[in-house]
């Protein structure tokens, strides 16, 4: 028991090297929660677009049907792109080549997050979309609502909350996956650990306390979605 406390001291205390796996923790937050909010965003977009190229009639026509069409052959290609690759490959193209001219490790890693999720966020979405009553959608349509309408009021709210235990577990995987940031040279929780290691020359504890930490935010994530899935539920 001593002993551990003595590799605890060394490895964390001594130097004050905790710090580094503090600082690490607030760049791996920052760039999941950057990367969420506008894997949402992109993801819900792609489902809708999806969504709404698989309803439209044959018969329909114009400039904006050809765009739907155009653009959801697109967001396929992407997403089963996204879906098929690594995201340490993807972090590795964005970094090496997409961004090759940015000094900026940061914004390589919320592009390349954001990326990879909204591919599998949109997959999410297009499921809770599906599992919407068509009775209502197409109540809300013979009401003279537009697909726009209709899936602002009816669609999207529901889809949300039928989402919401799969997006739990993407949220979850996305924080888990920036622990690959490190490949690139951004100081995450994960290389804040690798530093500690350089420093004392001994990988256990440094990298035990990162797996508790990590283990730590995971279980509040989960209690968070929990909260959220127990509250939409009564309404």
């Amino acid at each position: 028991m001593q002993s551990f406390l003595q590799a605890i001291e060394k490895n964390l205390i001594q130097d004050n090297n905790y710090k580094y796996l503090i600082d690490g923790l607030k760049t791996t937050l920052s760039v999941t929660l950057i990367s969420l909010i506008l894997a949402l965003i992109f993801g819900m977009t792609i489902a809708i677009i999806k969504d709404y190229d698989k309803n439209l009639d044959k018969n329909d026509k114009g400039l904006k049907v050809t765009l739907i069409k155009i653009l959801s052959k697109i967001l396929n290609i992407f997403v089963t792109i996204v879906r098929g690759t690594p995201s340490t490959i993807q972090l590795l193209i964005i970094y090496n080549v997409i961004l090759a001219n940015t000094d900026s490790l940061f914004l390589v890693a919320v592009v390349t997050f954001t990326i990879n999720s909204s591919a599998y966020m949109s997959e999410v979405f297009r499921g809770g979309i599906n599992s919407v009553d068509k009775g209502e959608i197409e109540a809300a349509r013979s009401l003279g609502l537009s697909y726009e309408k209709t899936a602002k009021l009816v669609v999207i709210p529901q889809a949300m909350k039928n989402s919401l235990p799969a997006l739990g577990n993407e949220v979850i995987t996305l924080f888990k996956e920036t622990s690959i940031s490190g490949f690139i040279g951004l100081v995450d929780l994960t290389r804040g650990a690798g530093i500690i290691i350089s420093r004392t020359f001994s990988a256990a504890i440094p990298y035990l306390a990162a797996a508790l930490i990590y283990l730590l935010v995971v279980l509040l994530l989960e209690k968070i979605f929990k909260k959220l899935e127990e509250r939409m539920a009564h309404d």
